[in-house]
C-alpha cells in the first residue's frame, strides 16, 4: 500500500491517482451518469455543491460534512438549507471508490471530479481537472451565510465576494452561466414579481410575458415559496448559452442575473457569450479549474475522509 499511495509534495498533479487509484475517473464517470439517468436535476445541483465547497473556505468538501459536538455545519446555513442536493450521489460514488482504492482519494477530488462530469453529460465543456486536494477537518456554518453570494445582493457585494476567492470580473459571469441549468425556488425571485423593492409593483425591466407566466407559478402566497423553477426556461436540462441569451433579452429569472446587464463591463460579456457559444465553453472551463484550485489543501494538510459526512 505504501508503494501504491499517491506521491504529494504540496502541489495537484492531473495524475495524482493514477497509480494508486486507476479506476477513479471511471467510477465517477460511471455514477455520475447513473444518477443523472435517474434525475435530471442532478447536474446542476452537483454543479452548485461543488461551487458551494469552494466559495466557504476554499475546496476542501467542508459542504459535505454533518454537524458534530464541535462545530455547526455547512448544510443548514440559510444558502444550503432545504436547497443544496447531491450529497447521497457523493456518498455512493464514494462507497464504490473505497472499495476500489481505500483510504486514497478525498471526497472534495471526488465532488470537482463529479462536477465536471456533469457538465460535460449536460453538453457542456471539459476540462482537465488537477487532483490531490486533502478534505478538511471541520465545516463553518457562519461562513457559509456570510461567503456565498446572495441573489438577493447587488452585484458590487457578489464582485466583492468573487473578488475575496481570487475570482475576477470574467470568472463571476462565464461562472453565473452555470444557471443554465437548475431550477430556483419562488422566494428567490419572487420580489420582482409583486413588489419590486418595496414599489408594489413588478420589476420594470422584466420582460412582460415572462412576468406573466411567472406570476401564475409563483402566486403571492406563501405556499409558493418553495416552488420550483428552471433558471432557463429555453433549455432546462441543457447546458448552453441560452442563459446569455435570456439576459440580452431581460429574461433572466434571478435579480442578481439580470444584474449583469447594468454595467458595462458585465455586459459586455453577456453580450459576447450570447452571440459565441464556444467562447461561453472555453472561459467556463478556465474558470472552473480556478474555482477548484481556490483554498486547497494539500500535502499533510486536511485529512482523507472514509465516509464524506464525517
Amino acid at each position: 500500500m505504501s508503494i501504491l499511495a499517491p506521491f504529494s509534495d504540496g502541489q495537484l498533479d492531473y495524475s495524482y491517482y493514477e497509480r494508486a487509484c486507476p479506476s477513479l475517473h471511471r467510477i465517477v464517470r460511471w455514477n455520475v451518469w447513473e444518477a443523472l439517468r435517474s434525475d435530471s436535476r442532478i447536474a446542476a445541483s452537483l454543479l452548485r455543491l461543488h461551487f458551494h465547497d469552494c466559495f466557504v473556505n476554499g475546496c476542501d468538501g467542508s459542504v459535505l460534512l454533518d454537524d458534530t459536538y464541535y462545530f455547526k455545519g455547512e448544510k443548514n446555513a440559510a444558502p444550503n438549507r432545504n436547497s443544496v442536493r447531491g450529497y447521497e450521489t457523493i456518498d455512493i460514488i464514494k462507497a464504490h471508490v473505497e472499495r476500489a482504492c481505500p483510504l486514497t482519494v478525498s471526497c472534495v477530488d471526488i465532488l470537482t471530479l463529479a462536477a465536471r462530469e456533469v457538465v460535460v453529460m449536460a453538453g457542456g465543456p471539459f476540462w482537465p481537472v488537477l487532483l490531490g486536494r486533502r478534505d478538511g477537518l471541520s465545516a463553518n456554518e457562519k461562513a457559509a451565510n456570510e461567503q456565498l453570494p446572495s441573489p438577493f445582493e447587488p452585484l458590487d457585494k457578489i464582485v466583492a465576494k468573487f473578488s475575496d476567492k481570487g475570482l475576477d470580473l470574467r470568472d463571476l459571469v462565464v461562472l453565473s452561466g452555470a444557471h443554465t441549468i437548475g431550477f430556483a425556488q419562488c422566494f428567490t425571485f419572487k420580489g420582482r414579481l409583486f413588489n419590486y423593492q418595496d414599489s408594489g409593483k413588478p420589476d420594470p425591466n422584466l420582460d412582460s410575458s415572462m412576468l406573466s407566466k411567472l406570476q401564475c407559478t409563483c402566486p403571492d402566497t406563501d405556499e409558493s415559496n418553495t416552488t420550483l423553477t428552471p433558471l432557463d426556461i429555453q433549455s432546462v436540462t441543457r447546458f448552453d448559452n441560452a442563459y446569455y441569451r435570456n439576459l440580452m433579452n431581460n429574461s433572466g429569472l434571478l435579480e442578481s442575473d439580470q444584474a449583469l446587464m447594468s454595467n458595462s463591463q458585465t455586459a459586455d460579456m453577456v453580450k459576447s457569450y450570447s452571440l459565441y457559444p464556444h467562447l461561453f465553453y472555453k472561459d467556463f472551463a478556465a474558470s472552473m479549474v480556478k474555482l477548484g484550485n481556490v483554498g486547497v489543501l494539500t500535502g499533510r494538510t486536511g485529512q482523507i475522509r472514509e465516509i464524506c459526512g464525517s
